[in-house]
């Protein structure tokens, strides 16, 4: 057994206990450790865990062996998956992973190749995660679950949902939002009298699994860069076009992920503008205000050579995000993108490598891109998790 394959094996078992602790932390709502009165875990936990370590780990490893063996096929050298093991304690909950990759250890000078290799991740995860939710809807457990995690809801009965969401502490609810795929499993496929409100789903680790599944698979499906939906994008419509869309796309999806986090109010009291000096406040706010504008310019850095595009982009960026939060005051993104944003600007890259081969794609495989992008759609949601 040689030295990478050794490390392959041991990342991917420590990812597997990682999600597993994490993924019972998010099951009981506790951390592993005993503080004073507070009870942690062990391994009656541990063991349930597993509900949601082994479908979540497993969506991941059938996506990127989709990869692997298309690649394999088209006689592209890649790596197995590295496994990326992440979990923080009692410092704060995670999903136990930061994924998982393959490395292609050579270059694709062909669109069919690039458009084969990324879209067979992503479609077979997709399938697989449609499978974990279709069996975790129909397989929810007794509406009376719920009382094991959190006893205190039984002096409210099956009601407690009524009664709960005004107790909860506030800015420590995390709701898990819809997709569409998800809404129709809530609507179509789950039994009404089982299905849980948005504040406890985590609570069910089938469905948990099968959401972020769906997630993960939309992130990699965005049409840009060397994410798999820009390899898709890239082979459907060519070099040029590419060139095009792909920083059109990137722009927006920076511009929907930082919308509300600043607004017109936020710069005005009793509706007259704040000037410069007049509070403290407003120069905490100013500087708040600065800083993002920085933290966008550096998202935007690899879009263009031209410093003076590049800050042009941003300023058009934050005065559109401004001008629709005063037209539409309860307009809000998600911050959270704002990071992937970063990363993708920043690292991973807006623009997709040239390859020498443009062969135009069949009909066939052209289906299977326009039907990957509706996939991304199905599995998209503007508003993931959310704190309440």
């Amino acid at each position: 057994m040689n030295r990478r394959l050794l490390l392959q094996i041991i990342l991917f078992v420590i990812t597997l206990i990682t999600t597993t602790l994490s993924g019972a932390e998010w099951m009981f709502g506790r951390t592993w450790f005993t503080v004073g009165a507070y009870k942690g875990m062990g391994w009656p936990e541990f063991w349930a865990g597993l509900n949601f370590s082994l479908p979540f780990l497993a969506t991941l490893t059938v996506h990127e062996f989709g990869h692997y063996f298309v690649a394999r096929a088209n006689n592209v050298r890649v790596t197995l998956p590295y496994y990326i093991p992440l979990w923080l304690g009692g410092l704060g909950q995670a999903i136990g992973t930061m994924g998982a990759f393959i490395r292609i250890e050579e270059l694709i000078n062909s669109r069919r190749k690039y458009f084969d290799i990324g879209i067979a991740g992503p479609l077979a995860g997709f399938a697989l995660a449609v499978l974990i939710l279709w069996y975790g809807f129909t397989h929810l457990p007794p509406a009376d679950y719920i009382f094991t995690i959190h006893p205190e809801y039984k002096k409210w009965g099956l009601r407690y949902a009524e009664f709960a969401a005004l107790n909860l502490p506030k800015g420590a609810v995390l709701v898990i939002g819809d997709n569409v795929l998800f809404w129709f499993f809530k609507t179509y496929v789950a039994d009404p009298a089982l299905l849980p409100p948005a504040f406890e789903i985590m609570h069910y680790p089938y469905l948990l699994a099968g959401y972020l599944a769906l997630f993960f698979t939309a992130l990699n499906l965005i049409p840009i860069g060397q994410l798999d939906g820009g390899h898709v994008l890239y082979a459907l419509i060519g070099s040029r076009r590419f060139r095009v869309v792909a920083p059109v796309l990137f722009v927006a999806f920076v511009f929907y992920a930082g919308l509300g986090t600043f607004n017109v109010d936020e710069f005005q009291v009793d509706g007259r503008p704040v000037f410069m000096g007049r509070s403290e406040a407003f120069w905490s706010l100013f500087g708040n205000f600065a800083l993002y504008v920085f933290f966008l310019s550096l998202c935007f850095s690899r879009i263009t050579e031209n410093t003076l595009t590049k800050w042009l982009i941003t300023l058009s960026v934050v005065v559109g995000q401004f001008a629709v939060s005063y037209l539409f005051p309860t307009a809000q993104g998600y911050s959270g993108f704002l990071v992937f944003s970063f990363l993708l600007g920043r690292f991973l890259g807006v623009y997709h490598p040239e390859t020498d081969l443009q062969e135009p794609l069949d009909t066939k495989r052209k289906v299977l891109g326009w039907l990957a992008l509706v996939i991304f759609v199905l599995c998209f949601s503007p508003q993931p998790f959310m704190v309440l």
